[in-house]
């Protein structure tokens, strides 16, 4: 039922919404849930995919569009966008500072 309610929420902010996370790359995934730079930059250079870890529940979540990300290797970010299955197209991105 868990996983029902999840999916509901991602579904109902698929019309633009704002989550916080980090960038990271496919490798990793959310062992970089906190951000680290260096190695996901090197990743990145190295031919992973850049991804977002949701800082909510450690959901690893693709990105359509990864050009946007590019200046956001590693760091915590404020996204907005839509989300389709798994994958999320981002219109908007900024640093987030950390709590």
């Amino acid at each position: 039922m868990e996983k029902i309610s999840i999916l509901a929420v991602f579904a109902l902010s698929a019309m633009g919404a704002e989550w916080i996370g980090a960038i990271s790359e496919s490798g990793c995934g959310a062992k970089h849930a906190k951000g680290n730079e260096a190695c996901v930059t090197k990743c990145v250079k190295g031919g992973a995919a850049p991804v977002f870890v949701n800082s909510t529940d450690q959901k690893v979540i693709k990105i359509a569009n990864a050009e946007k990300v590019m200046d956001f290797l590693g760091k915590m970010v404020k996204v907005t966008g839509t989300l389709e299955g798994d994958t999320m197209t981002i219109s908007a991105i900024a640093a987030e500072g950390h709590h």
